[in-house]
């Protein structure tokens, strides 16, 4: 998933293992988009890749206009976010307990 979101652009993209922390869900991936229409690619790229690997069917929440975008699959919760969304939610501070398994600009 995290080369799927890599191939359409995404930028900072940040996986975090939140297994010993929460019972919800077992990773965040965490990446920005640039514009609205990059969200959207992004949560659909994302989702496309879900169905294809897992045979599964992901959930999307929110909206590109808003900023932010989830694709949520269970043991994967996807933020996809704007710039200044992904600043405001600093998402990365609130889950820093959460291990960094991986980082890419």
């Amino acid at each position: 998933m995290v080369n799927s979101l890599e191939d359409k652009k995404g930028e900072d993209i940040v996986l975090l293992d939140l297994k010993n922390i929460v019972s919800f869900t077992d990773y965040f991936v965490i990446c920005t988009g640039t514009s609205d229409r990059m969200l959207d690619a992004l949560a659909n790229s994302a989702m496309d890749d879900i169905r294809k690997k897992f045979k599964k069917k992901a959930k999307k929440q929110g909206n590109s206009r808003d900023g932010w975008v989830i694709v949520d699959y269970g043991d994967v919760v996807v933020h996809l976010f704007s710039p200044d969304q992904r600043d405001f939610y600093q998402i990365e501070e609130l889950w820093e307990d959460g291990k960094v398994l991986l980082k890419l600009k």
